[in-house]
């Protein structure tokens, strides 16, 4: 710990902590989640635990007129066996909604796990602790946001001036769900994943249930967010579905179904917004499952490779062609007695002539340029003026927010 500075400790809780459903109090420290415990529980397989204990679109956020913070944290690094190292995790520190520092923890816990096999290992490994100086003398609002991609404990944070939360309520709360295009996969930095660049061209409040490999139909995913608040939801269905050959066509519609119903148990006329899969090559006409190139693995890069047959289509087996079509079809459908849902295209945020610009680097997701497109088309289409996600005009107070 730096003791060149009169340090105080504020305690890591819910009131300066957004973008996650629960913590998790741990002998080491506090771990944000994304889904809730009773989800938690019924997960069947490590890749959703590990996706839903990444912090995407979680920050610490709160108010001080400290010029120096400090925080401890235990990060989990990732080795995949054969591929290249991957880069730490980004902390990113904003002053008023501007970046104001970066820091990343070189050492942590350690999974390794190999692709090839499924096989994996685990190391525990110290505590490091993220500073960031030099911060203005006046009081500010202070946002610290979390990896997209590295499991995060908590364990302390420190200040040089007493720290306060930040107010709540004045922004509307979009709560999204969608596979790892949405957690951020291939994005640099948090603050770079499409759904963060997309509310805050929104100005609104993000909750991000975007898992990698887990945007599946799950009824705990669609329980999570039938009880959690928002004003605006978006669900991104599709890619994981093909790319784990999940299920057939017969299976796909009414699970769509399901998943829409339970959501609108708890938010019968909130705006929702149904989001089909961006265009991916590999799986656009041929079927899952997704396997790992071992060819470019031996070459030192991380590619992946449709493993279905494009005539496995016609006995039911997936493919994002077909997915948009069954989307469409049951958004129109249920719009007759539903006017608050609605369809957005995925190839609208990124089609043929974005992949010729901005290619694929894995075949399977988004560099950050292209997710910084999706961002601002999706903005567009959902927060511009006749999108199903418009500000409401103002009120006699001069306020736009919804009511919650």
């Amino acid at each position: 710990m730096d003791t060149r500075h009169d340090w105080i400790t504020t305690p890591i809780g819910p009131d300066i902590l957004r973008g996650a459903l629960d913590l998790e109090h741990t002998g080491r420290g506090v771990l944000p989640h994304r889904l809730p415990a009773q989800a938690r529980r019924q997960i069947p397989d490590g890749q959703l635990a590990m996706a839903e204990s990444q912090p995407s679109g979680v920050r610490l956020i709160f108010r001080t007129r400290a010029t120096a913070v400090e925080l401890d944290v235990v990060a989990t690094k990732r080795v995949y066996a054969g591929a290249p190292p991957r880069p730490d995790g980004v902390y990113e520190l904003l002053v008023d909604g501007r970046p104001a520092g970066r820091a990343s923890a070189p050492d942590g816990d350690t999974l390794t796990l190999d692709m090839t096999t499924g096989s994996l290992s685990t190391r525990t490994g110290p505590v490091e602790t993220l500073r960031f100086t030099g911060l203005p003398d006046t009081e500010k609002g202070v946002e610290i946001w979390l990896p997209h991609d590295e499991t995060t404990l908590l364990v302390a944070l420190r200040t040089d001036a007493p720290v306060r939360p930040a107010p709540t309520g004045d922004r509307r709360v979009w709560l999204h769900h969608g596979s790892s295009i949405s957690q951020g996969s291939n994005a640099t930095s948090p603050t770079g994943i499409w759904p963060v660049l997309a509310a805050a061209l929104g100005d609104v409040e993000l909750t991000n249930l975007g898992f990698g490999g887990g945007a599946l139909l799950d009824p705990f995913t669609a329980r999570a967010m039938r009880d959690a608040p928002a004003d605006l939801i978006s669900v991104k269905i599709g890619i994981n579905l093909v790319n784990t050959d999940l299920m057939r066509l017969r299976a796909f519609g009414p699970a769509v179904h399901g998943f829409l119903d339970t959501v609108r148990e708890g938010h019968p006329s909130t705006p929702l917004l149904v989001v089909s899969p961006v265009l991916c090559p590999i799986h656009e006409t041929t079927p899952g499952p997704s396997a790992p190139d071992l060819g470019a693995m031996g070459e030192g890069r991380v590619r992946f490779r449709a493993a279905g047959d494009p005539a496995e289509a016609a006995a039911g087996k997936l493919t994002l062609t077909v997915v948009r079509a069954e989307l469409a079809r049951i958004v129109e459908e249920r719009r007759t007695t539903d006017p608050q849902l609605h369809l957005l295209d995925g190839l609208a945020l990124y089609g043929e002539a974005d992949h010729a610009e901005l290619p694929l680097p894995d075949d399977l997701h988004p560099d950050p340029a292209a997710h910084r497109r999706i961002a601002e088309r999706f903005a567009r289409a959902a927060f511009g003026a006749g999108g199903p996600f418009a500000a409401p005009a103002p009120t006699a107070g001069g306020s736009t927010a919804a009511k919650r």
